[in-house]
């Protein structure tokens, strides 16, 4: 059962999803999806390329038909009220989309002439982002580097003073400086009453966001702030490395005293199906297959555990209904 968490039911949401599903002929790419953010919350869509996330930012911008469900942004159907939702709306898509042969000026004046406003109307908005791409007025977007076109695309989404920013990747691709920089700018944004609701497949940025919805395979599996979904994690985690790291884990996997063993950087993460806290008998349990530089620890779970378990359980819950 997805669990939905930390709303707040006297106000109206900033956007709201009711049971939406998209097919794209036998692929279902969003499957009977809800959730709602609130005003000025930062809400985050986590999860791996063809979880559904881009299919439900085009949505929610107007740019696709659901098969089935309602959605609303700031109060207004994505389908009746389109116009409205379109003149409110920031929105900065996966793939850079700004006009690669204008310039960074050229690109800003074009988005504020079609909002009908002007880049000094707005300034006090982008000022933080603007002046960091400023020296580079002239140069054509097509030749900024990859962090620059995210703050010029921005910038550019923002330049109409929009009260819902859609951000769907926006930090794919680029460095971990720019990404860095790219979550401090969110922070000042969110500080500014815009609702943000931004995706991303990189599970160590959704403990930056309010809240989050966990996605795979076009399905919501949590939704819930970060750090409650870490504390939700179910059984005692464990540790483990050694010399042969890989043969460990074939080992740990067939054994029936493990429930769950998968590699995770430089050690191994498992799960014990007696659910066991007691370090000294999973150690004595890795210890029986007589590995090199074994080391053994007990650990706190993570995002990216968490995410793994709940995948794990929807696809065994997938398979005994015969998906």
């Amino acid at each position: 059962m997805v669990k939905l968490s930390g709303q707040s039911p006297n106000l109206m949401p900033s956007v709201s999803l009711k049971n939406i599903s998209k097919n794209y002929g036998e692929v279902k790419a969003v499957d009977d999806v809800s959730f709602d953010v609130e005003k000025g919350e930062l809400f985050g869509l986590i999860g791996p390329d063809g979880a559904g996330k881009t299919s439900i930012f085009r949505i929610l911008t107007t740019l696709l038909l659901a098969d089935a469900g309602s959605a609303t942004v700031e109060g207004c159907d994505v389908i009746k009220d389109y116009r409205q939702i379109r003149n409110q709306v920031g929105y900065m898509p996966g793939r850079f989309s700004l006009y690669q042969d204008l310039t960074v000026e050229e690109n800003l004046n074009f988005f504020a002439t079609i909002f009908g406003t002007t880049i000094q109307e707005n300034y006090e908005l982008i000022k933080d982002i603007y002046e960091q791409i400023k020296p580079f007025s002239n140069r054509r977007a097509g030749k900024l580097s990859g962090g620059m076109k995210q703050k010029l695309a921005l910038c550019c989404a923002l330049i109409h003073k929009p009260t819902v920013l859609f951000l769907d990747e926006p930090t794919t691709g680029v460095d971990v400086v720019s990404r860095k920089e790219f979550w401090e700018m969110l922070n000042q944004l969110k500080k500014q009453k815009i609702s943000i609701v931004v995706s991303t497949p990189y599970m160590d940025e959704a403990k930056l966001c309010d809240r989050i919805a966990l996605m795979q395979g076009g399905k919501i599996m949590s939704v819930d702030k970060p750090e409650n979904i870490v504390q939700n994690f179910p059984k005692t985690l464990f540790a483990a490395k050694a010399e042969n790291i890989y043969q460990l884990l074939q080992e740990l996997r067939s054994d029936a005293a493990v429930e769950s063993c998968y590699a995770f950087g430089e050690y191994l993460h498992l799960t014990m199906t007696d659910d066991t806290d007691n370090l000294q008998k999973v150690t004595d349990l890795a210890a029986n297959y007589q590995h090199k530089a074994l080391e053994v620890k007990k650990i706190t779970a993570t995002i990216e555990d968490s995410f793994i378990r709940l995948m794990r359980e929807q696809n065994l819950k997938e398979g005994q209904n015969g998906k």
